[in-house]
């Protein structure tokens, strides 16, 4: 057991959506590393799973991040 406990920080008003606990939580109530956050709204941090998925999708099939080629790095299009 710890012998000092860190406080969480945030603001009332402020969403957070808890991974371990699976629930939306208002303030954060989890620490840092255990929740998403923060949304505007309880329904924003509800939806905090489907979101990060939509997004992770997206950043998946962006073709600014893949290699098309040999000798193209990452993001480019460009050619040296």
């Amino acid at each position: 057991m710890a012998l000092f406990k860190r406080p969480t920080v945030g603001r009332p008003g402020e969403w957070y959506y808890c991974l371990k606990h699976q629930k939306v939580e208002e303030g954060p109530e989890c620490r840092a590393a255990d929740r998403l956050g923060p949304y505007a709204t309880r329904e924003e941090a509800a939806h905090a799973m489907e979101t990060a998925r939509e997004r992770n999708v997206e950043w998946e099939t962006d073709p600014k991040w893949h290699d098309t080629g040999a000798g193209q790095g990452k993001g480019g299009g460009e050619e040296e």
